[in-house]
């Protein structure tokens, strides 16, 4: 695809645990195009996040390709990857761990640059903190304040602040609004929002939150038990989920109407073990609709219909 900025291709990241080996992550592809926010949903535990990191080599994959504009970054040396840490950033879930406590707000959004060493002036320094403190709707006054002295919404626009300071063209953002207040979750979904619109970013959205996804994807990836199992148009997800666990998932989103009722989907069954993990489908011990097929042979995604993609033997029968 020749707009795609981020392309992974049969990403796997596996951990050697005491009983076997841990699938974290298990064959995954996907493109983001430029300028357009993919959203990755799934339950906790499915390896979404893993994804995040892996992207940006926080953790080293065990198999696969992760371009970025063409490049494999997992080919990257050392020195590269410092430089092609400026083009992408992570805005992390929790914005109280992932700041240092005993840096001021100042000093955490100048860390990237000090870094990087893009400026050697002061002036220009404390010029451009302050400019990304406006931009992410940070009040001048709050520039020598630490993070215990601000609440959640702060501190993440902190965090967003840091992750722009490089001008990157990539962002992950994992969980970035969860351990926040409805209404400051809002605040920060519609900068994110305004600011891709003004810098022209690309997000990966990560995230266990369908509502929240809808808002602000244009593309919406669900991840079970480390495997993509469908992927569609934000917009076409939501009108025809296709798989049994998108379904289940769509079930539980709650809907702001009392003349509405919809059905509620239970998962029973026990959610399997990612170590060592069977040859059938994943999700065959939980579904309704399981039959021995899906047991004995796990099903790929294939393409149902206006770039629909899902991956369930009984789609459509």
């Amino acid at each position: 695809m020749s707009d795609a900025i981020v392309e992974v291709k049969h990403l796997k990241k596996y951990f050697q645990v005491k009983n076997g080996l841990l699938h974290a992550v298990d064959d995954v592809n996907f493109v983001i195009p430029k300028g357009t926010t993919m959203g990755l949903v799934g339950e906790s535990g499915c390896g979404k996040s893993t994804i995040g990191r892996l992207i940006l080599r926080l953790t080293e994959a065990t198999e696969g390709e992760i371009l970025f504009e063409g490049q494999d970054i997992r080919k990257l040396n050392k020195k590269d990857m410092r430089q092609m840490r400026q083009k992408i950033q992570m805005v992390f879930q929790d914005p109280y761990a992932s700041l240092d406590g005993r840096k001021s707000v100042f000093e955490s959004i100048a860390e990237p640059l000090i870094v990087q060493k893009v400026y050697t002036q002061k002036a220009d320094l404390e010029k451009r903190v302050y400019e990304l403190m406006e931009t992410a709707g940070l009040a001048k006054r709050l520039v020598n304040s630490y993070p215990h002295e601000l609440d959640g919404g702060r501190r993440q626009r902190v965090g967003i602040a840091r992750a722009l300071a490089l001008n990157p063209d990539f962002i992950v953002l994992d969980e970035p609004v969860s351990a926040l207040d409805v209404s400051i979750q809002a605040q920060v979904l519609n900068l994110m929002e305004e600011l891709q619109q003004r810098f022209g970013l690309t997000y990966l959205f990560i995230s266990h939150d369908l509502s929240v996804v809808k808002h602000i994807s244009d593309q919406i990836a669900v991840m079970y038990l480390g495997q993509i199992v469908e992927t569609a148009s934000s917009k076409e997800l939501f009108a025809r989920p296709l798989h049994p666990y998108t379904q289940a998932l769509l079930s539980a989103v709650p809907i702001p109407s009392i003349d509405y009722q919809q059905e509620r989907i239970v998962l029973e069954g026990d959610v399997p073990s990612p170590i060592n993990p069977g040859k059938g489908c994943r999700f065959a011990g939980r579904c309704r609709y399981c039959q021995e097929k899906c047991r004995q042979e796990a099903p790929v995604l294939k393409d149902q219909g206006n770039g629909h993609m899902a991956a369930c033997h009984f789609i459509g029968k």
